[in-house]
């Protein structure tokens, strides 16, 4: 006997940041639709993930966490990109997929994949499911995957990638060629150039596109991609990981120095968990947040060098226990103002706390949502993928940010000024002012009868719908 309640099966692209959204989205189905849902994780490590709290289940009876088979990508080249890594991971993992889902008494409802995730569309046709992209970014990033499949291939290759001119957008915000996306910026020749054409023309064949935005924070690329028609467009966040109610060892030590913080008065510095900086840059942020004079929480990474320097930064430390990547004597100038926290701190919890009243981001946009839920203005460092895009739109579009200039290294004196705008100086007011009123418009857009509570039901009706027609057998 078929099931009456929707079944979704979601395909995790490798990496904390593809899989964080994708949870979170999970859960969001079964609390909001009452959905069945199992989440098919694809990893190359499964010693670093098995263990994780991520995979523990919040909802036993409606959700379930798969950790598919690990992967063997040792036949790569030591240089491939991450980005190659990942595409072959999930085309290696597709046949397990298709295993789970041959096996599952009640099969899935629709299928849902992200952009790396395209080529498990033919599966979801093999048994009859919906078909459904999720993008875990904005609006605008989509527009530019979608329409690069569809307009002139010379204006992106000559135009745009030659001649370094803005590539429009139909209906939408142009993409300047310093913001542009790090394909763009390819050799034509690489083997990842060709198949990018393609994913427009595959997501809009499917039955829909779940974004992570809503109508207020996008109106104008979202009714340019809702009128336009290629494919139904459902904004359905901000989606984001809930506050840890069962916060682990590492969280007292960060939280309990922000408890003794005033209101507003501490900037948030952490590049996600990706993000690393040179060591020259890890030095000018030190001496920046050293004569800004402003509190600080810094989340910091031994820096990254395409050159043998790199290994240097690496060994011993200062005077003071200072890392060597630091500026001797940072811990002491700074130890009554600031916190330095290596490698990772509970983000969610950190900037929901009250005195967080700033955040030196990469911006990500995980990151991103994550500040705009919390009311937390952004100082916007983009440093891979897509966060130029989101630094510009953040910066000129929403008015939730100040940005750092593009430069090969951005200065102290810089630095220190941009800390001292978001948190302190009236210059950056109409930007704390701007990110309250998102932080409401995010409250309203999942609230009962919201624009994005009221988008995801729409895409419940269309599964229930979807069941009744197979129950029917039409």
């Amino acid at each position: 006997m078929q099931s009456t309640k929707p079944h979704f099966a979601l395909l995790a692209t490798p990496g904390m940041g593809h899989l964080i959204p994708f949870l979170e989205l999970a859960n969001r189905l079964v609390t909001h639709l009452t959905a069945k849902v199992t989440v098919f994780v694809v990893s190359g490590d499964h010693a670093s993930i098995s263990n994780s709290k991520l995979l523990k289940s919040p909802h036993p009876d409606l959700l379930d966490v798969v950790l598919l088979p690990p992967v063997d990508i040792s036949n790569l080249p030591s240089d491939a990109s991450v980005t190659l890594k990942v595409v072959v991971m999930m085309l290696e993992s597709l046949p397990f997929v298709r295993s789970e889902i041959a096996n599952m008494e009640f099969r899935p409802t629709a299928l849902v994949v992200d952009m790396f995730g395209t080529d498990a569309l033919g599966i979801a046709d093999e048994f009859n499911m919906l078909k459904f992209t999720f993008i875990a970014s904005n609006a605008w990033f989509f527009s530019v995957i979608l329409y690069s499949s569809f307009i002139d291939r010379k204006e992106i290759t000559e135009e745009h990638m030659k001649n370094h001119k803005p590539l429009k957008i139909p209906g939408c915000k142009s993409v300047e060629f310093q913001d542009t996306l790090e394909v763009f910026e390819m050799d034509p020749n690489d083997p990842l150039f060709e198949p990018y054409f393609e994913l427009g023309v595959r997501m809009a064949s499917t039955d829909g596109i779940l974004v992570n935005s809503w109508d207020e924070l996008e109106p104008i690329t979202l009714k340019a991609l809702k009128e336009d028609k290629k494919v139904p467009i459902y904004p359905i966040g901000p989606i984001v990981r809930p506050i840890d109610q069962q916060p682990g060892l590492g969280h007292d030590r960060v939280l309990n120095w922000l408890d003794k913080q005033p209101n507003g008065s501490v900037i948030y510095v952490s590049f996600g968990s990706g993000g690393t900086l040179s060591a020259q840059h890890v030095i000018e942020l030190a001496w920046g947040l050293d004569h800004s004079q402003q509190r600080f929480v810094w989340v910091v990474r031994p820096p990254t060098e395409n050159d043998a320097s790199g290994s240097f930064f690496t060994a011993g430390n200062g005077s003071d226990g200072t890392p060597d990547y630091v500026p001797d004597g940072f811990f002491t100038r700074t130890q009554d103002r600031g916190l330095v926290v290596p490698m990772w701190a509970p983000q969610v919890e950190v900037l929901s706390h009250p005195s967080i009243g700033g955040f030196l981001t990469h911006g990500g946009w995980n990151s991103v949502m994550e500040s705009i839920v919390n009311g937390v203005p952004m100082i916007a460092w983009p440093l891979y993928a897509e966060q130029k895009m989101n630094a510009a739109m953040l910066t000129e579009e929403i008015g939730a940010s100040i940005r750092a200039k593009a430069a090969e290294v951005v200065g102290r004196e810089e630095i220190e000024s941009m800390v001292r705008r978001i948190l302190v100086d009236k210059e950056g007011e109409p930007i704390r002012n701007r990110v309250k009123e998102l932080k409401n418009s995010a409250t309203k857009a999942l609230s009962k009868g919201g624009c994005s509570s009221n988008s995801l039901s729409q895409v419940g009706e269309i599964c229930i719908q979807h069941l009744k027609t197979k129950a029917y057998g039409a």
